[in-house]
């Protein structure tokens, strides 16, 4: 576990640091903005969005009329805000120590700070699959600075808190969406090859990306088809099915972190394919950026966007493999 939970914790430092260097060189050039412009938009329920927006961290305390022998660790509580999942600070760290415990009830793992259980936003539990999942969002939480604590540099408290609050109530939903987005995978598009640019690119995506497309086709028994149209090529509906069925038998974290993969990466593909650890993280990012990067290498890298724009998808790609991969772990 040490190896890759470092490796995403060097990530967020250095994500950090390029975001914090942009916006230094931003301020500087800007023209001031008045101080009641609108906050962004936290991540609330439909049934919320009436209300004004809460930022408090909840912590519960024992009631005082029962005897501290009664008293089970999960009733002492702390809960983020709903503004955790997009906020940039949601309040000055509170805590001294974090550790790991198994949950009262011996089913899973969780995180405290201090003598009290973490929650997810929405007040549940934060049980985790296991105590290797468990000591590494305990690790995000130690890692916080004392003048705030910052959602951002939390990627696995995230996606845990995704795959117990979201993933059960909207597994069809998302899994639909996942099917729907399959025509346009990133893998499935090719370069037409018609000028000297393009040809570059085609050629570079015929080296990195068909020893892909050969595995997904011995994986399901399908050729894929490949196109050059920005509307995307429709599949072969068995094709579709077999792709579904691998998602359907999924868990909570799995489709987490797969749907976390897809979206960052747009593609579906790749997420599959390291799922079935076909694909590292490393090859993950090449096959990513490959065409950007052949744009940089032309063009040259613009500082301040460019390398604040891969920082932040090495961030979002590593944390979700660490997820997945952390999730199988007994």
């Amino acid at each position: 576990m040490g190896s890759p939970a470092s490796h995403l914790m060097n990530l967020v430092s250095l994500r950090r640091s390029l975001l914090y260097s942009a916006l230094r060189r931003l301020s500087s050039n800007a023209v001031a903005t008045s101080s009641d412009s609108c906050p962004p938009t936290s991540f609330t329920p439909p049934s919320e969005t009436a209300e004004k927006k809460d930022d408090r961290i909840y912590v519960k305390r024992p009631n005082s009329s029962s005897s501290s022998s009664s008293v089970t660790r999960d009733e002492v509580s702390v809960t983020m805000p709903m503004t955790f999942m997009t906020g940039s600070v949601v309040g000055k760290r509170f805590y001294k120590e974090v550790t790991t415990r198994m949950a009262d009830d011996g089913n899973g793992w969780t995180v405290m700070l201090d003598y009290r259980t973490l929650k997810t936003p929405y007040k549940r539990p934060l049980k985790l699959p296991n105590l290797a999942l468990a000591k590494a969002i305990a690790a995000e939480w130690e890692y916080q600075q004392t003048d705030g604590i910052r959602p951002f540099t939390m990627p696995l408290m995230k996606l845990a808190c995704t795959a117990i609050e979201r993933v059960p109530l909207t597994r069809v939903k998302i899994i639909k969406n996942l099917i729907d987005k399959f025509h346009h995978d990133l893998v499935f598009c090719r370069s037409p090859g018609d000028t000297d640019l393009t040809k570059g690119v085609r050629e570079k995506q015929e080296e990195k990306i068909d020893p892909l497309i050969e595995w997904l086709q011995s994986e399901f028994g399908f050729k894929p088809k490949l196109h050059s149209s920005l509307f995307g090529c429709k599949q072969d509906n068995h094709f579709v099915n077999a792709i579904e069925n691998v998602l359907q038998k999924t868990t909570d974290c799995e489709l987490a972190a797969i749907d976390a993969i897809a979206a960052s990466a747009h593609s579906l593909v790749i997420a599959l394919a390291i799922l079935r650890e076909r694909l590292n993280i490393e090859e993950t990012m090449e096959l990513i950026r490959l065409e950007e990067d052949l744009q940089v290498d032309k063009w040259g890298l613009v500082e301040g966007g460019h390398d604040v724009d891969i920082a932040d998808l090495q961030v979002q790609i590593s944390s979700a493999v660490v997820f997945l991969r952390m999730s199988f772990r007994q």
